[in-house]
């Protein structure tokens, strides 16, 4: 680790300080393998390598962080909500980890001030924050073990935002509930997508979301996959009364 920890030192040079002196004040303690913490906030695009030619950025440790965020709240939820059954229980797990919970949790701890990247900040997508977020879980946990990242899961995530009644009015995917009431109530359904340009300079893709063959909304987004959240989103009030049991 120490080859390691020499490589990302002298990228970040006279910063290091300031670096450590911000995650000492979101972790609430003080880092012991200051290596991992380097590594959970380097983004791929800076192409470092260790002796052996693996990259070293925080793509990895995500996969630790999700790890250890869904094991603490399944234990959480699990004792909280005695009457929850298997069912109930992931889908209460899916809204606490959702990418949507997960980036308002970046955002809130300004986890991109601290990455590290030859790309410009503004050019980042929504989800880096995310999965910052799932990277320095990863690395609590390396560092300090299952305990202390239990407890940082507590302060950052459980206590302050996790409400079961809250939560069980949250809607993490329109698109998914949609297709699930249809398939519970036997409707048909269908997302006509067509690329939608127009004057913008971005590409565009607009949907059509048909039930049993008529259209009930349309969208317009800059993705396939939000042009058909927006347009589910939408299909989803106009059938609320018959949809929300399924939340």
């Amino acid at each position: 680790m120490s080859f390691i920890r020499n490589i990302l030192k002298n990228s970040r040079s006279q910063e290091d300080g300031n670096f450590f002196l911000r995650l000492k004040d979101i972790l609430g303690f003080k880092p012991k393998s200051k290596s991992l913490y380097l590594k959970a906030f380097t983004h791929r695009s800076m192409n470092i390598k260790d002796k052996k030619g693996n990259p070293i950025n925080y793509e990895r440790l995500e996969f630790v962080g999700d790890a250890m965020l869904s094991s603490v709240i399944a234990a959480y939820l699990f004792e909280k909500v005695p009457h929850g059954d298997e069912g109930y229980l992931t889908k209460m797990r899916s809204k606490v980890v959702s990418r949507e919970h997960l980036n308002e949790l970046g955002k809130e701890l300004n986890l991109i001030d601290l990455v590290q990247s030859r790309i410009p900040k503004s050019n980042f997508g929504n989800n880096i924050h995310g999965n910052l977020f799932e990277a320095l879980v990863g690395a609590i946990y390396l560092d300090k073990g299952y305990k202390t990242c239990s407890k940082f899961i507590y302060n950052r995530v459980i206590n302050p935002h996790v409400d079961i009644e809250t939560l069980e009015g949250r809607v993490i995917s329109y698109k998914s509930l949609l297709i699930e009431w249809c398939q519970k109530e036997k409707n048909t359904f269908d997302y006509e997508i067509y690329e939608d340009t127009g004057v913008d300079e971005l590409k565009h893709f607009s949907v059509k979301l048909s039930i049993n063959d008529k259209v009930v909304s349309k969208a317009r987004a800059t993705s396939k996959k939000k042009a058909e959240e927006k347009a589910s989103k939408r299909a989803f009030f106009a059938f609320q009364n018959q949809i929300t049991k399924l939340i």
